[in-house]
């Protein structure tokens, strides 16, 4: 466990240190204060659009980071031999792929806790459809606050502490959006403590959860094409799988109780239709908490099966010559 432990925690110290981990969020975060703008012109409800938008976004950014972070982790170890100086040690592989799994996983539910709730402090604001519609001046205080912060204190750490800029700032950015939420928990638009005007809809919540039960399946693939292809293999064979995941029932559901080469395909390819509740959002229904114990369940097995997978190819990976 200690070996685990540690090597997850460099892990995930070297992926928040990759300057393309912060600019996808940077990314995230600018395309998300962008969005309202962006959906203020739609025929339907602009509010439920919005909110589809920015679980989409979120989708996406947790399948990039996996992606990038895995490779990173893995694939350049092994292309730069680095991963020998681990090996050697009495580390074995299983327990290396493991770590490495885990240290990815946290890097991305970092990215998704930053960005989720970027995407619940939009919500929180709204759409500005007519001229009626006024800014909320304590969403947009808190976040403005949380970010000013973060860079005077991240550059102010990395002068006097010589401390990685990118990485101090995911982490301040971190600590700052909590306390932002938790603020925006209480007081409502009118700077009044009002626990239930606080616009934040346990829908969303349940929805960014499964997101990230998403992420960490998607997080499994990556690492599992990393300990065996360079990271244009990976990322083809991600977003690949990531699109069919998406479209599992059309292609291979309608078909599986007639053709043996459905039920494969929907056994095989992750249903990620599971983990996005757009229905729930348009209909305005709930979610139950059961279906979120069904998806972890879900992911949960499938996690399992890809990393026992990941260690069998790894196993007879070449990593010294």
């Amino acid at each position: 466990m200690g070996k685990i432990i540690t090597i997850a925690k460099n892990t995930f110290i070297e992926i928040i240190r990759q300057p393309v981990y912060g600019i996808i969020i940077a990314a995230v975060l600018l395309m998300l204060f962008l969005s309202p703008s962006l959906t203020m012109y739609s025929m339907a409800d602009d509010d439920k659009l919005l909110r589809e938008i920015g679980l989409s976004t979120l989708f996406l950014a947790s399948l990039f980071v996996g992606i990038f972070a895995a490779s990173g982790a893995v694939a350049d170890e092994i292309e730069n031999k680095t991963i020998l100086t681990v090996l050697t040690k009495p580390v074995r592989r299983p327990v290396f792929v493991l770590a490495k799994f885990f240290g990815i996983f946290a890097a991305v539910a970092l990215a998704h806790l930053i960005t989720t709730i970027a995407l619940l402090m939009t919500i929180r604001h709204g759409v500005m459809a007519t001229a009626a519609h006024t800014h909320d001046w304590t969403v947009l205080s808190a976040a403005g606050i949380g970010i000013t912060v973060t860079i005077l204190l991240s550059a102010f750490f990395n002068y006097v502490n010589d401390w990685k800029f990118s990485s101090t700032a995911v982490i301040l950015a971190a600590i700052f959006s909590v306390v932002s939420i938790t603020f925006l928990a209480f007081i409502d638009r009118n700077w009044q403590f009002n626990p239930a005007g606080n616009g934040i809809n346990v829908v969303d919540i349940y929805g960014s959860v499964l997101l990230l039960l998403g992420a960490m399946v998607i997080a499994a693939l990556a690492l599992a094409f990393s300990v065996r292809f360079n990271i244009v293999t990976t990322l083809s064979a991600c977003v690949g799988i990531f699109l069919l995941g998406l479209v599992s029932d059309y292609i291979f559901g309608r078909f599986a109780e007639t053709h043996i080469w459905a039920r494969i395909g929907r056994f095989i390819v992750p249903n990620l239709q599971i983990f996005w509740i757009s229905d729930a959002i348009y209909e305005g229904s709930t979610v139950p908490g059961t279906y979120i114990l069904i998806g972890a369940s879900y992911a949960l097995c499938y996690t399992a099966a890809i990393l026992f997978l990941a260690m069998a190819i790894f196993e007879q990976r070449q990593v010294g010559s």
